[in-house]
């Protein structure tokens, strides 16, 4: 489908959308055609891209959230091909959209990370270190339980994505300034401030690392490696936040990456950090993707109140 590779090529090369939204925009746009089963430019119409958004919500029974996704992708094509003519309008505009409930973010609270910390602290320290002696089976393993504890780490204190942790490479670490050179959506990069122990951590983590490979890395060679010493891949983070946080009794929902990120803006919007500040440090392209913690602070405070305001105690009477 020559204009569905032109569009994804274009995405690709020149958006620099990560290789994960690259495939979705690719398998929602050949599931449009096949369902539209002609001329694709002349199915982008409003009737048509109607007609699909009832199959899948109808005959597919996909959720809210995953047919606003496929809408908002045929307007994003849309509007490419509106660049140079091809459509003299955006048929997927005037499509009403399926009305979602808003997901409020999940977070582990901070009493439950610090016990996790408190009981992984041995694996990240400087005498579990000179237990490594090569690539025999106790080094592998105390490798691993390093490795993992450091992955936790750098989510939970940086609030990076999945996808800019595995982009992580050495040289990304500035260990004399304390800051994380990191690349995100769109190729734009900031930098993350690091505190002491998470560089001294990442700094025992790469010794181990020398050990293991028995050789000097260089700054170009990627930050974590699996004990195999291949480059880490999503699936395998997934694993590891499922595993490490799986041991820690105040932790019972979900477990991934992307809840120690929503973890790391709650906590620090409680703390009096501002939206703007944590908009930079998550690397948020507009303050209305940050905007949606202030909800759990809110949640806080009403509990503050409850328990402090004299009115409230009271049942909002007059008086005591």
């Amino acid at each position: 489908m020559p204009l569905i590779d032109e569009y994804i090529t274009y995405i690709s090369s020149v958006r620099r959308y990560s290789r994960r939204t690259v495939e979705i925009y690719s398998g929602i746009l050949r599931e449009f055609a096949d369902f539209a089963s002609g001329d694709l430019l002349e199915s982008l119409v409003p009737r048509m891209i109607r007609s699909y958004e009832v199959y899948l919500l109808d005959t597919r029974k996909d959720d809210p959230r995953t047919v606003n996704l496929h809408i908002s992708v045929l307007s994003g094509f849309c509007k490419y091909l509106m660049k140079d003519g091809r459509l003299a309008s955006n048929p997927a505009r005037t499509v009403s959209r399926p009305k979602t409930e808003k997901r409020l973010p999940v977070f582990y609270r901070e009493e439950s990370m610090r016990d996790y910390f408190d009981k992984t602290a041995p694996y990240a320290s400087e005498e579990n270190l000179e237990l490594l002696t090569g690539d025999d089976m106790v080094s592998r393993e105390l490798y691993s339980k390093r490795l993992s504890r450091l992955i936790v780490s750098i989510l939970y204190s940086t609030g990076i994505r999945r996808s800019e942790l595995i982009g992580l490479i050495i040289g990304s670490v500035d260990f004399s300034r304390k800051v994380m050179k990191v690349r995100g959506k769109g190729d734009k990069t900031r930098e993350i401030p690091l505190v002491p122990s998470l560089c001294d951590e990442i700094s025992l983590y790469l010794q181990s690392v020398n050990t293991m490979e028995n050789r000097a890395r260089t700054a170009s060679d990627p930050l974590l490696v699996t004990p195999n010493g291949a480059k880490l891949y999503p699936v395998f983070v997934d694993r590891v936040i499922k595993s490490e946080l799986g041991q820690v009794a105040g932790i019972t929902g979900r477990k991934s990456p992307h809840v120690l990120r929503h973890s790391l803006a709650t906590e620090l919007l409680n703390e009096g950090a501002d939206l703007n500040s944590i908009k930079e440090m998550l690397g948020h392209s507009s303050l209305a993707a940050t905007q949606v913690y202030t909800h759990n602070s809110v949640e806080k405070l009403k509990s503050v109140y409850v328990n402090a305001h004299p009115r409230a105690k009271s049942g909002g009477k007059n008086g005591d």
